[in-house]
């Protein structure tokens, strides 16, 4: 047998040694493009959030929050849809997430009214930012584990919907940022902690996109996107605090029920 022979018997005998799962890793060193395009188009939605606060543009701002939010809902949805889920594509949207949904509202905040309170209004600004990071830590530590219908504590995009849609509102109807510093870092600050409480919330995950659904359904959906385009700002914040308000509401109705019950 030659030097040859004995290299290649060598290397088949290593092979058989490594683990399947570590084969699997070796094979598959690139990373999906198309789940990871959303995440980076979310990404660059709340970079360019930030920007735009900075130069004064805060409607630009806070639509490109929004844009930030359907870009994050369709990553997830088309990795599941498609197959193609992996632990790179997780990591990278939950880094998005931070920046998209955790700095950059309240920078967007700070730079509008927070920053007149002066040492207030960044505390309530880190209380945000703290609270985003801590919410995504503890969804990513808890995914394998938790209900996939519900949330533990409002989720990031949701926070960064009201705030947002707070500074969209009463910046299109002229009303200056110094005027409700105080009433913006409440809800600033009430966002963040409720981000972090253990309150539940509806995730929707168990809405099957690829199924059948009637078709009044779809006249549904139409006529959600006609109420949203007669007031863009209004609508899109009165359906996300609805949705922030309605955690506390139900957990306080669970619990005087069981407190009846008992």
């Amino acid at each position: 047998m030659t030097n040859a022979d004995d290299q290649k018997v060598v290397q088949l005998t290593d092979e058989q040694d490594i683990p399947a799962s570590k084969k699997e890793r070796l094979r598959s060193k690139g990373i999906y493009l198309l789940p990871n395009l959303f995440t980076t188009g979310a990404l660059f939605s709340g970079f360019y959030a930030v920007v735009a606060s900075m130069n004064g543009h805060f409607d630009k701002a806070a639509i490109a929050i929004f844009v930030a939010m359907i870009l994050d809902g369709l990553d997830g949805r088309v990795a599941r849809m498609t197959n193609t889920q992996s632990e790179f594509g997780a990591e990278y949207d939950s880094l998005a997430d931070m920046v998209s949904f955790g700095v950059a509202p309240a920078l967007i905040t700070f730079s509008w009214s927070l920053q007149s309170l002066g040492q207030a209004g960044w505390i309530a600004a880190f209380i945000y930012v703290a609270g985003a990071a801590l919410r995504l830590a503890r969804f990513n530590t808890q995914v394998d584990t938790a209900d996939k219908n519900y949330f533990t504590g409002l989720a990031s995009p949701a926070a960064a919907a009201i705030v947002a849609g707070t500074v969209w509102v009463f910046n299109d109807n002229g009303i200056a940022g110094t005027s409700v510093s105080v009433i913006m870092a409440f809800v600033v600050g009430l966002a963040g902690l409720l981000m972090v409480s253990n309150v539940q919330y509806h995730s929707f995950k168990g809405i099957d996109l690829k199924g059948k659904v009637p078709f009044v359904a779809m006249l549904a959906v139409v006529g959600v996107f006609a109420v949203i385009a007669t007031n863009p700002p209004i609508v899109l914040l009165a359906i996300f605090l609805i949705y922030g308000l309605a955690g506390p509401v139900m957990t306080a109705w669970k619990m005087i029920k069981e407190r009846k019950s008992a």
